[in-house]
Protein backbone atom coordinates (compact mmCIF):
# COMPACT_ATOMS: atom_id res chain seq x y z
CA UNK A 1 0.00 0.00 0.00
CA UNK A 2 1.30 3.65 -0.72
CA UNK A 3 2.34 6.28 1.68
CA UNK A 4 -0.16 7.92 2.98
CA UNK A 5 0.34 11.34 2.77
CA UNK A 6 -0.71 13.56 5.91
CA UNK A 7 -3.60 15.66 6.10
CA UNK A 8 -3.48 19.54 7.35
CA UNK A 9 -7.41 19.35 7.64
CA UNK A 10 -7.39 16.57 9.72
CA UNK A 11 -4.20 17.79 11.83
CA UNK A 12 -2.19 14.86 11.01
CA UNK A 13 1.31 14.62 12.47
CA UNK A 14 2.69 10.85 13.01
CA UNK A 15 4.49 10.02 16.21
CA UNK A 16 7.66 8.49 15.24
CA UNK A 17 9.76 8.74 18.29
CA UNK A 18 9.92 5.11 19.53
CA UNK A 19 10.79 6.19 23.27
CA UNK A 20 8.27 8.64 23.15
CA UNK A 21 5.77 5.71 22.22
CA UNK A 22 7.07 3.56 24.89
CA UNK A 23 6.96 6.45 27.45
CA UNK A 24 3.33 6.78 26.73
CA UNK A 25 1.88 3.15 26.43
CA UNK A 26 4.05 2.72 30.06
CA UNK A 27 1.68 5.44 31.44
CA UNK A 28 -1.51 3.97 30.15
CA UNK A 29 0.03 0.90 31.51
CA UNK A 30 -3.04 -1.26 29.70
CA UNK A 31 -4.01 -5.11 31.32
CA UNK A 32 -5.44 -7.65 28.92
CA UNK A 33 -8.45 -7.48 29.53
CA UNK A 34 -9.05 -3.65 29.87
CA UNK A 35 -11.75 -1.02 27.79
CA UNK A 36 -8.68 1.00 26.07
CA UNK A 37 -10.30 3.39 23.40
CA UNK A 38 -7.43 5.04 21.02
CA UNK A 39 -8.57 8.65 18.95
CA UNK A 40 -6.72 8.95 15.77
CA UNK A 41 -4.90 6.04 15.42
CA UNK A 42 -3.05 7.46 12.13
CA UNK A 43 -0.61 4.63 11.47
CA UNK A 44 -0.03 2.39 14.18
CA UNK A 45 2.30 4.12 16.12
CA UNK A 46 0.69 3.60 19.43
CA UNK A 47 -1.64 1.22 18.32
CA UNK A 48 0.73 -2.45 17.80
CA UNK A 49 2.46 -1.42 21.14
CA UNK A 50 -1.08 -1.37 22.65
CA UNK A 51 -2.43 -4.07 20.98
CA UNK A 52 0.50 -6.04 22.51
CA UNK A 53 -0.87 -5.83 25.68
CA UNK A 54 -4.44 -5.83 25.13
CA UNK A 55 -7.09 -8.37 23.85
CA UNK A 56 -8.11 -6.11 21.98
CA UNK A 57 -8.60 -2.20 21.62
CA UNK A 58 -11.18 0.25 20.02
CA UNK A 59 -10.25 3.17 17.59
CA UNK A 60 -11.85 6.29 16.64
CA UNK A 61 -10.55 7.34 13.25
CA UNK A 62 -11.90 10.03 10.40
CA UNK A 63 -9.77 9.38 7.60
CA UNK A 64 -11.23 7.02 4.81
CA UNK A 65 -7.91 5.85 3.81
CA UNK A 66 -6.27 5.12 7.25
CA UNK A 67 -9.10 3.29 7.88
CA UNK A 68 -8.76 1.47 4.96
CA UNK A 69 -5.26 0.60 5.99
CA UNK A 70 -6.17 -0.56 9.96
CA UNK A 71 -8.49 -3.00 8.59
CA UNK A 72 -6.02 -4.54 5.81
CA UNK A 73 -3.71 -4.65 8.91
CA UNK A 74 -5.69 -5.59 12.08
CA UNK A 75 -8.32 -8.30 12.49
CA UNK A 76 -12.06 -7.46 13.89
CA UNK A 77 -11.22 -9.51 16.66
CA UNK A 78 -8.10 -7.65 17.95
CA UNK A 79 -9.45 -4.06 16.33
CA UNK A 80 -12.80 -2.74 15.94
CA UNK A 81 -12.78 0.47 14.30
CA UNK A 82 -15.61 3.32 14.33
CA UNK A 83 -15.73 5.44 11.74
CA UNK A 84 -16.34 9.22 12.46
CA UNK A 85 -15.42 12.63 13.76
CA UNK A 86 -13.98 12.23 17.51
CA UNK A 87 -15.84 15.59 18.19
CA UNK A 88 -19.75 14.07 17.52
CA UNK A 89 -18.95 10.74 19.16
CA UNK A 90 -20.53 9.34 22.03
CA UNK A 91 -18.30 7.70 24.21
CA UNK A 92 -20.22 6.20 26.58
CA UNK A 93 -21.56 3.27 24.30
CA UNK A 94 -18.12 1.87 24.43
CA UNK A 95 -18.23 2.02 28.20
CA UNK A 96 -21.10 -0.98 28.03
CA UNK A 97 -19.76 -3.85 30.26
CA UNK A 98 -16.54 -1.79 31.27
CA UNK A 99 -17.08 -1.92 34.58
CA UNK A 100 -13.46 -0.10 35.38
CA UNK A 101 -14.29 2.70 33.21
CA UNK A 102 -12.67 3.65 29.84
CA UNK A 103 -9.06 4.11 29.22
CA UNK A 104 -8.45 6.78 26.41
CA UNK A 105 -5.42 7.97 24.82
CA UNK A 106 -4.35 9.35 21.71
CA UNK A 107 -2.43 11.57 19.51
CA UNK A 108 -4.94 14.47 19.47
CA UNK A 109 -5.34 16.70 16.41
CA UNK A 110 -4.26 20.34 17.15
CA UNK A 111 -6.55 21.65 15.38
CA UNK A 112 -9.75 20.48 17.55
CA UNK A 113 -7.94 19.79 20.85
CA UNK A 114 -9.73 22.29 22.64
CA UNK A 115 -13.45 21.41 22.02
CA UNK A 116 -12.65 18.02 21.82
CA UNK A 117 -11.29 18.03 25.52
CA UNK A 118 -14.53 20.10 26.68
CA UNK A 119 -16.24 17.39 24.70
CA UNK A 120 -14.79 14.31 26.40
CA UNK A 121 -15.16 16.12 29.92
CA UNK A 122 -18.84 15.42 28.95
CA UNK A 123 -17.95 11.28 29.65
CA UNK A 124 -16.34 11.74 32.52
CA UNK A 125 -18.19 9.51 34.45
CA UNK A 126 -17.94 6.03 32.38
CA UNK A 127 -13.42 7.14 32.26
CA UNK A 128 -11.28 5.30 34.50
CA UNK A 129 -8.49 7.99 32.76
CA UNK A 130 -6.98 9.45 29.43
CA UNK A 131 -3.84 10.09 28.11
CA UNK A 132 -3.17 12.63 25.55
CA UNK A 133 -0.67 14.38 23.41
CA UNK A 134 -1.13 18.23 22.88
CA UNK A 135 0.70 21.17 21.68
CA UNK A 136 2.64 22.12 24.79
CA UNK A 137 0.47 25.74 24.99
CA UNK A 138 -2.92 23.77 25.47
CA UNK A 139 -1.47 21.48 28.41
CA UNK A 140 0.13 25.08 29.81
CA UNK A 141 -3.79 26.22 29.93
CA UNK A 142 -5.01 22.93 31.46
CA UNK A 143 -2.60 22.62 34.56
CA UNK A 144 -2.11 26.67 34.87
CA UNK A 145 -2.41 28.23 38.34
CA UNK A 146 -5.01 31.25 39.35
CA UNK A 147 -3.23 34.45 38.57
CA UNK A 148 -1.07 33.60 35.00
CA UNK A 149 -2.03 34.52 32.05
CA UNK A 150 -2.31 30.67 31.03
CA UNK A 151 -5.25 30.38 33.34
CA UNK A 152 -8.34 30.44 31.76
CA UNK A 153 -11.87 28.94 30.91
CA UNK A 154 -10.03 25.98 29.77
CA UNK A 155 -7.77 25.57 32.93
CA UNK A 156 -11.42 26.15 35.43
CA UNK A 157 -13.61 23.56 33.51
CA UNK A 158 -11.01 20.60 33.20
CA UNK A 159 -9.24 21.47 37.12
CA UNK A 160 -12.58 20.89 38.29
CA UNK A 161 -13.49 17.50 36.76
CA UNK A 162 -10.14 16.32 36.75
CA UNK A 163 -6.88 15.52 38.50
CA UNK A 164 -4.22 16.32 35.66
CA UNK A 165 -0.76 15.67 34.83
CA UNK A 166 2.16 16.78 32.87
CA UNK A 167 4.02 13.60 32.35
CA UNK A 168 6.73 14.70 29.65
CA UNK A 169 7.71 17.13 26.91
CA UNK A 170 7.97 16.35 23.15
CA UNK A 171 9.64 18.50 20.56
CA UNK A 172 9.01 18.73 17.10
CA UNK A 173 11.30 16.03 15.32
CA UNK A 174 9.40 13.16 16.95
CA UNK A 175 6.43 13.52 14.28
CA UNK A 176 6.50 13.12 11.04
CA UNK A 177 5.79 16.18 9.55
CA UNK A 178 7.15 17.93 12.30
CA UNK A 179 4.88 20.15 13.88
CA UNK A 180 5.97 23.91 13.93
CA UNK A 181 5.16 23.99 17.86
CA UNK A 182 6.24 21.76 21.03
CA UNK A 183 3.97 19.08 22.05
CA UNK A 184 3.37 17.66 25.62
CA UNK A 185 2.15 14.23 27.55
CA UNK A 186 -1.08 14.98 29.89
CA UNK A 187 -2.64 12.41 31.99
CA UNK A 188 -6.24 13.32 33.09
CA UNK A 189 -8.10 11.55 35.79
CA UNK A 190 -11.71 12.14 36.42
CA UNK A 191 -12.45 12.97 40.34
CA UNK A 192 -15.20 10.91 42.41
CA UNK A 193 -18.36 12.42 42.25
CA UNK A 194 -18.04 13.41 45.86
CA UNK A 195 -15.55 15.75 45.21
CA UNK A 196 -17.61 17.84 42.74
CA UNK A 197 -19.56 20.32 44.37
CA UNK A 198 -21.39 22.69 41.75
CA UNK A 199 -24.90 22.18 42.99
CA UNK A 200 -25.59 22.67 39.13
CA UNK A 201 -22.69 22.02 36.83
CA UNK A 202 -24.65 23.88 33.50
CA UNK A 203 -24.80 26.64 35.71
CA UNK A 204 -20.96 26.87 36.74
CA UNK A 205 -20.01 25.97 33.58
CA UNK A 206 -22.30 29.87 32.07
CA UNK A 207 -20.42 31.69 35.15
CA UNK A 208 -17.13 30.09 34.05
CA UNK A 209 -17.94 31.18 30.42
CA UNK A 210 -18.97 34.92 31.46
CA UNK A 211 -16.44 35.48 33.13
CA UNK A 212 -13.75 34.92 30.78
CA UNK A 213 -15.57 36.23 28.01
CA UNK A 214 -13.86 39.47 28.07
CA UNK A 215 -10.50 38.99 29.63
CA UNK A 216 -9.82 42.53 30.40
CA UNK A 217 -12.94 43.72 31.74
CA UNK A 218 -13.78 43.21 35.57
CA UNK A 219 -15.90 40.48 36.86
CA UNK A 220 -18.45 43.19 37.51
CA UNK A 221 -18.82 43.74 33.84
CA UNK A 222 -18.32 40.45 32.57
CA UNK A 223 -21.05 39.03 35.08
CA UNK A 224 -23.66 41.72 34.98
CA UNK A 225 -26.55 40.45 35.23
CA UNK A 226 -25.81 37.49 36.84
CA UNK A 227 -23.78 38.91 40.31
CA UNK A 228 -24.39 42.17 41.47
CA UNK A 229 -22.24 44.57 43.67
CA UNK A 230 -24.45 42.70 46.88
CA UNK A 231 -23.78 39.09 45.60
CA UNK A 232 -20.17 39.82 45.45
CA UNK A 233 -19.58 41.57 48.86
CA UNK A 234 -21.25 38.58 50.30
CA UNK A 235 -19.30 35.99 48.71
CA UNK A 236 -16.02 38.05 49.37
CA UNK A 237 -14.86 38.57 46.07
CA UNK A 238 -13.87 41.91 45.13
CA UNK A 239 -16.07 42.70 41.63
CA UNK A 240 -12.89 44.58 40.09
CA UNK A 241 -11.13 41.69 40.01
CA UNK A 242 -10.29 39.97 36.49
CA UNK A 243 -12.09 35.83 36.20
CA UNK A 244 -7.40 35.05 35.93
CA UNK A 245 -7.62 36.03 39.90
CA UNK A 246 -10.15 34.09 40.75
CA UNK A 247 -9.64 30.06 41.66
CA UNK A 248 -11.85 27.26 40.68
CA UNK A 249 -13.17 26.97 44.21
CA UNK A 250 -14.64 30.45 43.71
CA UNK A 251 -16.52 30.11 40.37
CA UNK A 252 -18.10 26.97 42.61
CA UNK A 253 -19.00 29.37 44.99
CA UNK A 254 -20.68 31.79 42.81
CA UNK A 255 -22.74 29.22 40.87
CA UNK A 256 -23.97 27.51 44.40
CA UNK A 257 -24.88 31.25 45.71
CA UNK A 258 -26.51 32.05 42.23
CA UNK A 259 -28.20 28.38 42.37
Amino acid sequence: MSKHVARKRFGQNFLIDQQVIADIVNAVAPQRSDCVVEIGPGLGALTDPLLQRLDHLQVVEIDRDIIARLRKRYSPDKLTIHEGDALAFDFSTLAVGCASGLHIVGNLPYNISTPLLFHLAGFAECVRDMHFMLQKEVVERMVAVPGTTDFGRLSVMLQYRFVMDWLLDVPPESFDPAPKVDSAVVRLIPKPAAELSAKDETKFAAIVSAAFGQRRKMLRNNLKGLLDDAGFAALGIAPTCRAEELAVDDYIRIANFLK
